[in-house]
């Protein structure tokens, strides 16, 4: 198979594309999670709300494992 002579050699994306990812990952992950607990607490008909605390909490918590799990060096076997 013969390859272009004039072609440039692949580079990596920069750093910063990465961390814009996993922002706007977290920001999707939180942004749904208090949605849910929004849509939730609005069909229980309760007065405290809950499941908003819970839908916030748990998306955060989900969110920071995801940017932990994401960031973390990986080990090699």
């Amino acid at each position: 198979m013969a390859t272009p002579k004039n072609k440039p050699p692949q580079t990596d994306p920069p750093v910063y594309v990465k961390y814009f990812g996993l922002a706007f990952q977290m920001c999707a992950i939180i942004g749904l999670g208090s949605y849910l607990g929004y849509w939730l607490h609005l069909r229980s008909n309760m007065e405290f709300p809950l499941y908003l605390l819970l839908g916030c909490f748990l998306s955060t918590a989900i969110a920071f494992y995801q940017l932990f799990k994401s960031i973390s060096p990986k080990k090699n076997k």
